[in-house]
């Protein structure tokens, strides 16, 4: 495991590398479809791999801790095998779908104490329980278990959080340590900064988590309802706390025009199920804008679904023939938009790296700005 730099653009913060994992390499930046269940929802593997070009996926662990559970996945030898994914696959910690839950978890220094949202069954994780399972999934990049705070948040709140985060990923180290892999191939943990708005507490996290080698570091607690203006501002900030060496992870982010933001001002991987969501209620991302495809406007547009597109789906369907599947409500108009607009974010990731490499991503960036956040002319 690790990261090659290798090369910083010239006018910006955007870089391009390589993550090397056990499954393969990650050239960066690079997206992150979710595969919240150990599915990206409506999309085969073979789709992802050959015809999105994903490079990566994410599967998460709060979810496959309660189905399957994660010894059945060990048993069958790790999550690549049980979903028949060869790639490289980074899970989360569940620290996320446990904050969400609100209500009905209790959070405390030695873990968090949380009610199944399937039937109610009370569960108990810890920071080493987050690990053990992240190790019997198998993935190849696992999260250190952190607590993530909502906005706004006071400050002093803020620092009981990251604290106790700080306080969780010590012992998340020494359990990883202390613990082989499981299935015959290097697995890698991740530290997550913290510290919400705040630039002090960021720097303070940064400093500490970085005291702990690993190939990457992650940025944390943000896309969390602050403002796009401050997500940027704090995502630059923090990045340019961590060192250059290492990938930057920002989880959880974001629409077309936030991953080119980010990825301008240092970030080298991201996740998101915005490009799943929002395909499945018909609104698909293109070069040139939104395009609404429930909208009557497509009802007799024959039209291919993006003429400029680079999926299978986007050559093969026309908008009129999408608009008539949601409109019977069939699955494959899901599925055909999911396969489109991951791709989308795939052709991003590419070009991205491509013009970082040639010295023209600011140019490049500028003009992707102005078209890719306004509904389709």
């Amino acid at each position: 495991m690790g990261f090659e730099l290798i090369t910083n653009d010239s006018s910006t913060s955007a870089r391009a590398g390589r993550i090397h994992t056990g499954h393969g390499v990650i050239n960066t930046p690079a997206f992150m479809p979710v595969g919240t269940s150990g599915s990206v929802k409506g999309v085969h593997q073979r789709e992802l791999a050959e015809d999105i070009r994903a490079q990566i996926i994410l599967t998460n662990t709060y979810h496959l801790y309660l189905r399957p559970g994660s010894e059945i996945i060990s048993k069958a030898g790790g999550v690549h095998k049980f979903i028949g994914w060869h790639k490289p696959v980074l899970t989360d910690s569940g620290g996320f779908q446990v904050y969400s839950l609100g209500a009905i978890r209790k959070i405390t220094d030695d873990g968090v104490e949380f009610s199944s949202h399937i039937d109610g069954s009370k569960h108990f994780f810890t920071p080493e329980k987050a690990v053990q399972v992240q190790r019997e999934i198998g993935a190849d990049i696992i999260m250190a278990f952190d607590e993530c705070v909502s906005y706004p948040c006071e400050e002093s709140d803020t620092i009981k959080s990251m604290e106790r985060t700080h306080r969780w990923l010590e012992r998340c180290m020494k359990y990883f340590n202390e613990n082989p892999d499981l299935h015959g191939y290097p697995q890698t943990i991740i530290p997550i900064v913290q510290g919400n708005i705040y630039k002090n507490l960021r720097q303070e996290s940064a400093s500490f988590i970085t005291t702990y080698p690993s190939p990457g570091y992650a940025i944390g607690g943000l896309s969390v309802g602050e403002p796009d203006e401050m997500l940027y501002e704090i995502t630059a900030y923090t990045c340019s706390l961590l060192p250059q060496n290492n990938f930057r992870y920002l989880m959880g982010v974001g629409t077309p025009e936030n991953l080119l933001e980010c990825i301008s001002v240092g970030v080298d991987l991201f996740d998101c199920v915005i490009p799943t969501r929002n395909a499945r209620n018909g609104m698909l991302f293109t070069k040139n804008g939104i395009l609404h495809i429930k909208n009557n406007r497509h009802k007799d547009d024959f039209s291919p679904l993006d003429p400029d597109g680079t999926s299978f789906a986007d050559r093969q369907y026309s908008r009129a023939y999408l608009r008539h599947l949601f409109n019977v409500n069939e699955r494959l108009a899901a599925m055909i938009a999911s396969v489109h607009n991951l791709r989308f974010y795939q052709y991003l990731m590419e070009e991205a790296r491509k013009n970082i490499i040639e010295g023209t991503f600011n140019p490049w960036k500028k003009e992707m700005m102005e078209s890719v956040g306004r509904d389709y002319p």
